[in-house]
Formats: C-alpha cells, sequence, structure tokens
C-alpha cells in the first residue's frame, strides 16, 4: 500500500547521525543526502525520507503518529541503546514484550520528537 514514508526535520545532520546509528542495528545502510538536501534510506524495499518542510516552517512531530520499523527481538534491544545514545530519548515502557500481546516492541523518540518503534511480531510467518 505505501510506496515511502517521509517525516520533517530540523537538522539533517542530527538526523542522519541518529538514524545511521539505529539503523545499522538491524542491518540497513547509511542514509545519503540527495541534491535537493532530503535525507533518504533504502532497505528491504522500503523507503524512509527526512527532509526540512518545504513551506520553511520548522518540523514538529505529529500527535498519534507512531513509525514503525520490523526486527528482531535482539535488534530491537540493539536500536534502542543505539537511539538514546544517539540524541533520542526513551518514551512508553521500557523494550519488551507487551502483555497479552505477540509483540515486541521497544520505542523512542528521535531527535525532532518524532514517535518510532521497533517491532517483533512473533506471531507472523518467518
Amino acid at each position: 500500500m505505501f510506496s515511502h514514508l517521509m517525516i520533517g526535520t530540523n537538522d539533517i545532520d542530527r538526523a542522519k547521525t541518529f538514524y545511521d546509528a539505529t539503523f545499522a542495528t538491524f542491518g540497513g545502510p547509511q542514509g545519503i543526502v540527495d541534491p535537493k538536501g532530503r535525507l533518504i534510506y533504502v532497505h528491504n524495499g522500503g523507503i524512509f525520507i527526512l527532509t526540512k518542510p518545504i513551506d520553511g516552517q520548522p518540523a514538529t512531530c505529529a500527535n498519534g503518529f507512531t513509525v514503525g520499523f520490523a526486527m528482531t527481538p535482539e535488534q530491537a534491544d540493539a536500536w534502542h541503546a543505539a537511539g538514546i545514545a544517539h540524541g533520542g530519548s526513551a518514551c512508553e515502557d521500557p523494550p519488551g514484550v507487551r502483555n497479552g500481546t505477540p509483540y515486541y516492541l521497544a520505542y523512542l523518540r528521535d531527535p525532532d520528537g518524532h514517535k518510532i518503534c521497533a517491532l517483533h511480531n512473533y506471531g507472523a510467518v518467518q
């Protein structure tokens, strides 16, 4: 259904430091900055883009919006630690299985305040 996901950032260099470190934990590539100044990641058929807003206004995070990345529980733990070490902040419960669900989840806020999530679904076909 989705071709890509794009979110705003106020600092491309800061975003690159954060996302390069967190994506490396699950085998993702380093981001590239295109000629228009957008930071682009392509991995396993997904495209994730960060950009300064084209209207010139500051980037803000969306209330109720979460970006989720699929990975193993071990990768999620490493992702969470790398995020904290590179300018992110923990949010919600600590990484782990949520009561009564088949999901292993870890949540962070990136340096711009976007809520991001690592998710492993134990019930998914591997």
